[in-house]
């Protein structure tokens, strides 16, 4: 089976093949695929943002896709930057422009109301058009300044509170195991899993 991840984020695309490693796939990504079109992020969710970059490159190759998109929460500003998280700071999509836009907003926000949380869709749009979504969630807070050299986008300041570290202080594996986007994945396993076992 192949799957295409319908992403052109480097960063996203090696967890996303981290998630899934050891599957019989054989996996590419938008990257490989020049026919698949930038889908430009109009969905009000980010169930329907996910779908629509998966429809896309379902579309554009026939072949077993999947998508995600991610939103930060973050209570203090009202669930903001939620589905709007990439481009926060602006379309160019720049991670340290949006983790300071969002330091800056939280810069007299005392610790006790600092929470937030991450979530992910991730929409699957298989070959004969059926179509899944799955979602994954993390707790967490955001911390008063970036920690760690790991990771990528706001991972530097989302601080999970039960290790007292950030996305970005840990390893992939460990990241994996608690981060949204690792939950989502789980359960894209398997589900692929049973596809592929033909159950």
């Amino acid at each position: 089976m192949h799957l295409v991840f319908a992403s052109r984020n480097a960063d996203k695309i090696a967890e996303l093949r981290d998630a899934l490693r050891g599957l019989p796939l054989e996996v590419s990504s938008a990257n490989d695929h020049p026919e698949i079109p930038d889908v430009e992020e109009t969905g009000a969710t980010l169930e329907e943002n996910a779908l629509l970059k998966a429809r896309a490159a379902h579309q554009a190759t026939g072949r077993l896709c999947l998508a995600d998109d991610t939103g930060l929460e973050i209570e203090a500003l009202g669930g903001e930057p939620g589905v709007h998280s990439a481009r926060y700071a602006g379309p160019a999509q720049e991670y340290a422009r949006n983790v300071a836009k969002v330091l800056a907003a939280m810069e007299t926000i005392p610790e006790e109301h600092r929470g937030a949380r991450f979530r992910t869709a991730v929409a699957l749009v298989y070959p004969d058009g059926r179509e899944d979504v799955v979602w994954g969630e993390c707790r967490g807070r955001i911390a008063t300044a970036p920690r760690g050299a790991g990771g990528f986008g706001y991972d530097p300041i989302f601080e999970v509170p039960e290790l007292g570290r950030t996305f970005a202080e840990l390893t992939l594996a460990q990241k994996q195991a608690i981060s949204h986007r690792g939950r989502a994945m789980a359960r894209v396993r398997r589900a692929l899993e049973r596809s592929l076992a033909g159950t």
